[in-house]
Formats: structure tokens, sequence, C-alpha cells
């Protein structure tokens, strides 16, 4: 290893360079075990139409310079690669909409894309400008009303009769050849945002039989029929919950990682039509344990970063750190943000305050990066796509995450979560390189 890139940040210094300690003893050793695990795809966030409405408030100049720092590659940018866009309305719409809204209609013929021309369509070929290889990833929060029981947007359950079950698997392929025509490739589709939740927003409950009975009886076959290369993910699933409210009144906290991901993936028809599993919220505790049971035979992912509560703290970016080690660290080849860009507080259009890695005023034109924005970066920026996660082993394993690039680079993600400086040793190759951790501060290190 010759050169060293180190870049740290906390609440006093954001993404400020750092040298390599000189002598002295470490406080704690890091090391590889040897052992190589996934392949990683990617870092990203949603793109939303509220994001959108706020990047459009800004002069043209201010807000392509957003862009370009965002989603143009090249040293010290944020280098984001795979982001996420809705089918429909999801809680940071303008409001609430599907593809086909036309009751009845099960060859869908008033299906149409003219709502996203709004936002989503314009944000997508934004990014896409700055990002050529910018790979995309599309999931329902609902479908149509008239497909489900009760017919509207923010509850109930699709309707599981074989004319509905089939126009909705049809429904899903016109999206991805339609948004195709538009020059837009949706690389995955994901079946439904969070099937164990009754929100107040756009949402769709399942159960993993009804999950893995979709896929093996419709959904799989109407996409291969199709010929789409578009892979099919078990997703994005939330459960098992962890909320005590739930705990105490709803069924469904009290069962596991068994009842979704386990149900699906021990189908062998429904398990050949699917790619891999993304997990978000209340899935980050059955990851562990699918990773352990279905790794590398599927792959894994994170497909939404826990929202926040508008206030964009440290101490909030700091538990984000903690859920990119838990994740990754768990087999996730990517790791998506929520909401790239909002106004302050973020208030989606349900009225809840959220974080956003970049906060736009309406009033001002002031753009703020916030701490989740640095924390994202630190592993945007230097983890290309194609890099391999390493076994680390050693006293400060539990706070790193180690990847070796395809360009031959080692990058060592450290977390330093104490009030003081904490000095780690990296060995390898019988050599000792010190870095003093600044207080709880995030940090990229890059060695060629």
């Amino acid at each position: 290893m010759g050169q060293i890139i180190w870049r740290f940040s906390n609440e006093k210094a954001q993404w400020e360079k750092k040298e390599a300690g000189k002598e002295g003893t470490a406080d704690a050793l890091l090391y590889l075990d040897g052992r190589e695990y996934q392949t990683m795809h990617g870092f990203g966030g949603c793109l939303n139409e509220l994001g959108w409405q706020a990047l459009e408030r800004l002069s043209e100049p201010v807000r392509e310079n957003v862009l370009r720092e965002l989603f143009e590659p090249g040293e010290g940018r944020t280098n984001l690669n795979f982001c996420r866009v809705p089918i429909g309305a999801n809680d940071y719409s303008f409001d609430w909409y599907s593809l086909d809204e036309t009751p009845g209609d099960f060859a869908l013929e008033h299906f149409s894309i003219e709502r996203d021309r709004l936002a989503l369509i314009p944000y997508i070929k934004a990014a896409k400008r700055y990002a050529p290889e910018l790979k995309l990833f599309a999931s329902p929060w609902s479908p149509p009303t008239w497909m489900k029981d009760p017919p509207v947007y923010n509850w109930g359950r699709l309707v599981r009769t074989p004319e509905v079950m089939q126009a909705y698997a049809d429904y899903f392929v016109k999206y991805i050849t339609t948004y195709g025509q538009e020059g837009i490739e949706i690389e995955q589709v994901h079946v439904q945002n969070e099937p164990v939740a009754n929100q107040k927003f756009p949402s769709c409950m399942w159960t993993g039989e009804e999950l893995g009975a979709f896929i093996r009886d419709y959904l799989g076959p109407t996409m291969e029929r199709a010929g789409l290369s578009t892979e099919l993910w078990l997703g994005t699933i939330n459960a098992p919950g962890c909320d005590y409210h739930r705990l105490i009144f709803d069924k469904w906290a009290t069962e596991d990682y068994d009842y979704f991901a386990n149900t699906v993936l021990m189908d062998p028809e429904a398990a050949r039509y699917i790619t891999g599993v993304s997990y978000q919220w209340g899935g980050k505790i059955a990851i562990q344990r699918t990773f352990e049971s279905w790794w590398p035979r599927f792959r894994l992912m994170q497909s939404e970063n826990e929202c926040g509560f508008g206030d964009n703290t440290w101490e909030y970016a700091r538990y984000v750190w903690t859920m990119l080690k838990h994740y990754i660290g768990n087999g996730a080849e990517s790791y998506l943000y929520w909401n790239l860009v909002l106004e302050p507080m973020g208030v989606s259009t349900w009225g809840d305050p959220q974080n956003a890695m970049i906060t736009v005023s309406p009033n001002t034109g002031e753009v703020v990066y916030n701490p989740d924005f640095y924390v994202m970066k630190h592993f945007s920026s230097v983890i290309q796509r194609g890099a391999v996660r390493l076994g680390a082993a050693g006293a400060f394993a539990g706070d790193s995450l180690v990847f070796r690039n395809p360009d031959g680079s080692l990058v060592l993600e450290l977390f330093n979560p104490f009030d003081r400086v904490v000095r780690v040793g990296y060995r390898e190759a019988g050599i000792i390189r010190l870095f003093d951790l600044e207080p709880k501060s995030v940090n990229s290190i890059v060695m060629t």
C-alpha cells in the first residue's frame, strides 16, 4: 500500500482530510481474516415528487450544482449510483395516484405514466444526465384502488381473484416496458413497499404466503413470458417489527423472519423467479437470519434508510452509520437513503417531518448539506460498484467495514463512537498503520 487518502466528519468538521500516524501504540487493532462476502452494487436514495419540487425552487445553476454533487462520478463527489422510484404514489408524492385508476380495466387500456412526467421522470432524467450508469429499482406503495379491498390507497389488501392478480402482474410489466420506451431502464422491481404496514399513506398488506403465491403464479411467470431482463426482488420487507405499540396490539409483531422471507424462499417454484431480498425498517431484525440461511444464493439489500424526525442531527447521523454497518455487515450489497432532497423539516404529504440528505429553503434558496449527507458520502464516494466486502477481525472490527475496490484499492470505513480520540491500528503484511480517529467521527480511508 502506497498512497493513503483519509477523510473524516463529525459535528465540528465535515469531509476533512487527515494524515495517518507515524508512531505509537494502538488502542485497538483491525486486520483482515481472509474471508470475502458480497459484491457491492451501489448507494443512493429514493427519487420522490416533493424532492423534485424542492430542487425546482432553486436557480438553475444552484440546482445543477446539487445534482452534480449527488450524482456525477469523480473524486470527492458523492457519486450516488443506485436509486429507487415509486410505482404510483408514496408518502412524498404531491397526492395519491396510481397509473391506472379506471375500475375494471383488466386489460390496462387506460394505463398511463403522464402523471410521472410532472416530477418523477424529470428527476430521473436530471440525475442520469450526471450519472448515465445510474441503476434504478421500482416498487409500489399501493396497487390501483380498484384492485384492492377496500378500494382505497392507504390500507387494504389486493383482491385475490385470478383476474385481479393477473391484471396486477401485467401492471408491473406495463410499467417496466413503458418506462423503457422513455429511455429509462428499470433494473429491478420489488413487489411491495412495507407489506406489513397499514399506513396513513399508500400501502397494501400482504402475508408471506400471499407474496409467495403472487410471485409464483402470476408476477414471475408474467415477467418471464414478457422476456424482461428486469430482476424480481422479494421486498421491501419491514418485518418482523420492533415497535412496542405494535408488539402489544398487532399479531404480526410477534412473528419473525420465517413468516415472510423464509416462507417465500422455501417455496422452490416462487424462489426460482427471485433474485434477492430487500429489507427496511423492522426488516433489520430479519436480515441476519436471511444472510445466514440464503446468502449467496439470494442477494440482499437495504431498501430504505430510517426516516428520522426532520431535525437532521449529528446524533441521528451516527445512528445511520450503525445501520450501514448492520445491513452491509449482514450481506446487503446496496444501501438506500430515503429522501435525497427536501424542504426544511421534510414534512410528508400526511404531515410527518423526516430527514433528508440535503434541505432547500423555499424562501431563501439556501442549500444545506445535512449530517446524514456526509455519512452517506463517506460510503458512496469511495466504495466502487463491484467492490468486495472483506472479513475483518480485531478489537475494532465491530466499528469497521472493509472493502476491496475493483481498481485494487482498499477502503476502511471506521466509526469512533467515543468522546475521545481513539487510535486504531490497521495491520496487514506485518505492517501497522495508525489512525487517530476524532471523537464521534465517521472515517473513510482509501489505501492504494
